[in-house]
């Protein structure tokens, strides 16, 4: 048997339940049938993560897709400026090699 899968949606509304009222996590556990144990890696998930707790596999959180992005522009301009100066330093090579 293998392990349950649960959506995005499931666990917020289940999060959601928890929060409202005076429910207690073995009450919202029981209702849904999932673990207690879970219910409370949810809860404690959801509440320092907010918005994006719950992304799934593979997804990063806006704030580490938003540094990804950045690292990868800043490699691609230092390899665009590796570039410029072994150009630049060609040209001036060049032009100094023609005046003899």
């Amino acid at each position: 048997m293998g392990r349950r899968k649960y959506t995005r949606e499931f666990k917020l509304e289940a999060v959601r339940r928890l929060l409202e009222g005076d429910r207690t996590i073995a009450g919202v556990a029981r209702e849904l049938g999932v673990g207690a144990g879970l219910l409370g890696k949810w809860k404690a998930l959801f509440e320092s993560e907010a918005g994006d707790a719950f992304r799934g596999k593979g997804r990063l959180k806006d704030s580490d897709e938003k540094i990804r992005k950045l690292e990868k522009e800043v490699r691609e301009l230092r390899q665009e400026n590796e570039f410029l100066k072994k150009t630049a330093a060609y040209f001036v090579r060049d032009s100094r090699g023609g005046s003899k």
